[in-house]
């Protein structure tokens, strides 16, 4: 594992991973960054000798690490223990496991799909207890009122599945009819939210459990309440206004016109009442009776179009994954209307760019220049070609070619636009997939005749993301099963039309002139992950953030498949992030200033950007050749990853 330049001997020698002959994150790795969450018995390591190996070189690690970038320092030295037996490699930031391993954005979500791994659940059952409890605890990114997707490696039929349940517009023309302001509106905002069919669907037809069995810990959560992390504290003070403008949310979340703060217990009785009547019958218990019927008249009350008949008749998407070939890995991921062929776009890019010869990216200004060059010309990608592939021209399969990409490719280190101008990958539409991927029969060409953007739209990002936020969580269990997941209620609790004890999603925000019409799924980029090597899950990764979200997930891969950082510190490591429409690059503090230097010779602008929840919150499991699963939660959010 490459080492963070200026660390002295001692603590250099004490982030390398141990001896062996692996290489890169597949060594066993001398540092465990994991404190916290709930206890659980080792299975095929010994924690307490595990823990007296690692202690002193952790501790001087961590001290090292002040002086390379503060996020990770603060990390680190948070989780330096203080006796040995104070460090479990079972649950926290950084965790391994030889069983499964769960990595959320909230504790006791990544608990409650360790405890379903423990009693006999497979990574979908996993997924669908992580998914539901997520849906109490991290309520201002998630809930039973948004949507998302998942990327599902079946590892006895070696297939891999996607499923998108996305919010989705309704049947009423009006949909067609709005406009960017009217969608922002309260009611308008909200659209028919897809997250119940699609987590129910998939457990459904690939879980092991019944489905009471999996939302057990959801609805014990929702009635007996949880304790309030720091980051929900925080949405909720951000949220004040939206919260006021509903009484029984503000009563939730503001007990006595006050914000709830960290260490307070939150309860959600009327929650509890929704996820006990969807355990109950299933679907139906939200899509239609007494739930469905609240949610239309609340939302129509705010202004709302979304009919009970359109709740009845959402459509989960079942759909083929994107594919491509990088570096030896098979890539697999999320197709339209979600944003998985930028992250495959860029990964390629980066190729070609020569970063996969790179032995690392904080300490090298070059790679980091080339890594927002490619970022800009992924972005312009992604934002040009999105929408619903059922409805519109989406040549996602084509934007996924190596050969696109290296067409894109010749723009890196040229000379800087102010503007990255998408490029035309329809001529890469239909070439036919590699060996590997066409045994995973991936994402089609499309069969809808390309159309020209409407004129005056010359926008190559998503309009109305950029303060979007999200939950994303991974799973491995131990047959090698793997679910990457993300869902969403869009911005901090959603639109803020509060019915059944949720929030209902913002996603009708994400539609433009392009992509609005009736019966369409909204874009989001989402972009749940999967790569292989071979037949055998490498990593499982995704994340939470909007516009950062395909960037992040990138930087995160190749620091972990390309550089061999553990995958610990790839997670924690700083960031850039850069758009297709301006030359400002957006640095986290850790970068040296030789890179700041870089990127204004190239004609960029740096801006010092705060870590923070809205960067790209990552989650992931990486499996070393070995078979250890390695889980990791970002720190810029309160996630872990927990063991089975």
């Amino acid at each position: 594992m490459p080492v963070p330049a200026g660390l002295p001997p001692a603590a250099a020698q004490g982030a390398r991973t141990g001896a062996g002959g692996a290489s890169g994150a597949d060594r066993r790795t001398t540092l465990v960054f994991a404190t916290t969450g709930t206890p659980h018995q080792p299975h095929a390591i010994d924690a307490s000798v595990h823990s007296l190996v690692r202690r002193s070189r952790l501790t001087r690690f961590a001290a090292a690490a002040v002086r390379w970038t503060p996020l990770l320092a603060s990390w680190l030295v948070a989780c330096a223990p203080s006796t040995p037996a104070a460090l479990s490699p079972m649950s926290g930031k950084r965790a391994e496991s030889r069983q499964g391993m769960v990595a959320a954005s909230q504790s006791d979500a990544a608990a409650a799909g360790a405890e379903v791994l423990r009693g006999g659940g497979n990574a979908i059952d996993a997924f669908a207890a992580t998914a539901f409890a997520l849906s109490v605890t991290d309520v201002s990114q998630t809930g039973l009122g948004g949507g998302g997707a998942l990327t599902f490696y079946d590892t006895r039929t070696r297939r891999v599945e996607h499923l998108s349940f996305y919010p989705r517009s309704g049947a009423s023309p009006a949909w067609g009819k709005s406009d960017s302001a009217t969608a922002r509106l309260q009611g308008r905002a909200a659209a028919t939210p897809g997250m119940v069919a699609g987590v129910l669907q998939a457990q459904g037809k690939w879980g092991r459990l019944t489905r009471a069995q999996v939302m057990a810990p959801a609805i014990r959560l929702a009635r007996e309440g949880f304790i309030v992390s720091p980051l929900l504290a925080r949405t909720i003070v951000s949220s004040r206004t939206k919260l006021l403008t509903d009484s029984l949310a503000a009563s939730r979340f503001m007990p006595n016109g006050q914000p709830l703060r960290p260490g307070d217990r939150l309860m959600q009785p009327e929650l509890a009442v929704t996820l006990d009547l969807i355990a109950r019958d299933g679907a139906p218990g939200f899509y239609a009776g007494a739930v469905a019927e609240a949610l239309s008249a609340t939302v129509k009350s705010r202004g709302g179009v979304i009919e009970v008949s359109d709740l009845a008749a959402y459509p989960v998407a079942t759909m083929r994954p994107l594919c491509a070939l990088w570096r030896g890995y098979t890539v697999l991921g999320a197709p339209p209307p979600m944003g998985g062929s930028a992250v495959l776009e860029m990964l390629q890019l980066a190729d070609a760019a020569g970063l996969g010869s790179a032995t690392g990216f904080t300490e090298q200004p070059d790679v980091a220049v080339k890594i927002a060059d490619v970022m800009r010309i992924g972005n312009a990608d992604a934002g040009r070609w999105r929408g619903d592939p059922t409805s519109m021209y989406v040549p996602a399969r084509g934007v996924a070619q190596a050969g696109f990409a290296g067409t894109r490719a010749l723009l890196i280190g040229t000379a800087l636009p102010d503007s990255v101008k998408p490029g035309e990958p329809g001529a890469f539409e239909r070439v036919v997939p590699a060996d590997r991927c066409a045994t995973f029969d991936p994402f089609p060409a499309s069969t809808i005749a390309p159309v020209s953007a409407p004129v005056g739209d010359a926008s190559t990002e998503p309009p109305s993301e950029p303060v979007s936020f999200t939950s994303h969580l991974a799973v491995v269990d131990a047959d090698g099963n793997a679910v990457s997941a993300t869902t969403t209620v869009g911005v901090l609790f959603g639109s803020g039309v509060f019915t059944g004890g949720f929030f209902l999603n913002s996603a009708a925000a994400n539609f433009d002139a392009r992509t609005r019409a009736p019966n369409r799924y909204a874009n989001s980029t989402m972009s749940p992950t999967l790569i292989l090597d071979g037949s055998r899950v490498k990593l499982v990764v995704g994340a939470a953030g909007s516009q950062y979200i395909q960037p992040a997930i990138v930087q995160v891969t190749l620091r972990m498949l390309a550089f061999g950082e553990d995958p610990g510190i790839a997670v924690a490591a700083p960031r850039i992030h850069a758009s297709a429409n301006t030359r400002d690059v957006e640095v986290e503090p850790g970068f040296p200033t030789s890179v700041y230097a870089a990127l204004v010779a190239r004609s960029y602008r740096p801006v010092s950007r705060i870590a923070d929840i809205s960067f790209g919150g990552v989650h992931a499991v990486f499996v070393a050749k070995n078979g250890l699963r390695i889980g990791v939660a970002d720190p810029r959010r309160d996630g872990v990853a927990v063991a089975q």
